[in-house]
């Protein structure tokens, strides 16, 4: 835990701060590093009294060569129950693992079943290990999850969606989000996160609110389809009204538009789109 602490108490990372807050309530106190260096998509490494600390996934722990001492099944069975390990490692052998539980925010299993009630696909990107992210999948109600997958590959995920002809909302918070965030058709980025997200989204969520995702998609297409509707009356004010004008029914009828009820007609053209655009305020309805 001191290890760990002193550590992860230089990291942004979410996991990260639960085990410096856990550290506290334990009455921890973090010895001094030097070198810290926040490893993307696999943890966090510094040096404490000369030798390398490492926290992070098991990826990291293979690639750098650590003895695990069998540690592998342990963190197999916490994965089984849906959390999240995270390896601890100092002089070139394992010193324990942490099991951390990434609980889902209370709005989360509401906003699948609304956005799936539109009819979207919903799907779960992470790079935690698969077991956990299966697992927090079936809570919520999500049946496509990728996991496992590095913050540079999100984005690449994404594009091999986009070639398939499908427009991407990607929603996040996190550092290793703002990749995924920039390439989506749509970024999302929830307010709480962190600064390079928000600046990697199309649109930030002032809320912690997962709610406010399918509020937002389904203002956005009322939106839309009040601006078809406008266009189709505007066109049809115009097709009707300037061939009049120009005198096509003369040569037949000798009808000729009155330059007055020509100013009228493109005064009503005008009232109706407004009309129609403000209906919107009364007819839209959150979805949740």
């Amino acid at each position: 835990m001191q290890v760990a602490s002193s550590v992860e108490v230089l990291s942004e990372h979410p996991l990260a701060k639960a085990i410096v807050e856990e550290g506290r309530r334990e009455g921890v106190q973090p010895i001094p590093v030097d070198g810290f260096e926040g490893l993307s998509g696999f943890g966090a490494r510094a040096d404490i009294e000369g030798r390398p600390a490492l926290l992070g996934n098991l990826l990291l722990m293979e690639r750098e060569g650590i003895l695990m001492k069998g540690q592998e099944e342990a963190a197999q069975r916490m994965a089984a129950d849906g959390k999240t390990c995270v390896f601890v490692a100092w002089r070139g052998e394992i010193l324990g693992i942490f099991g951390l539980s990434d609980a889902p925010k209370e709005s989360a299993a509401q906003t699948v079943s609304a956005l799936r009630e539109m009819g979207l696909r919903v799907a779960m990107i992470t790079g935690d290990n698969a077991n956990t992210a299966r697992a927090v999948g079936r809570l919520l109600g999500i049946e496509d999850v990728l996991a496992e997958v590095l913050p540079g590959d999100k984005a690449e995920r994404i594009r091999d969606l986009q070639s398939r002809g499908q427009v991407v909302a990607m929603v996040g918070d996190g550092i290793n989000d703002a990749p995924a965030l920039a390439v989506a058709d749509i970024g999302i980025a929830i307010g709480a996160g962190t600064d390079v997200a928000i600046e990697a989204s199309d649109i930030t969520l002032i809320r912690d609110d997962l709610r406010s995702v399918p509020s937002a998609i389904s203002l956005s297409m009322a939106t839309m389809r009040v601006i078809r509707q406008n266009l189709f009356w505007a066109f049809i004010y115009n097709i009707i009204g300037i061939p009049i004008a120009a005198g096509v029914l003369y040569p037949f009828f000798g009808i000729l538009l009155n330059p007055e009820f020509a100013a009228a007609a493109m005064a009503m053209s005008s009232v109706s789109v407004v009309s129609n655009s403000l209906r919107l305020r009364r007819s839209w309805k959150a979805p949740l």
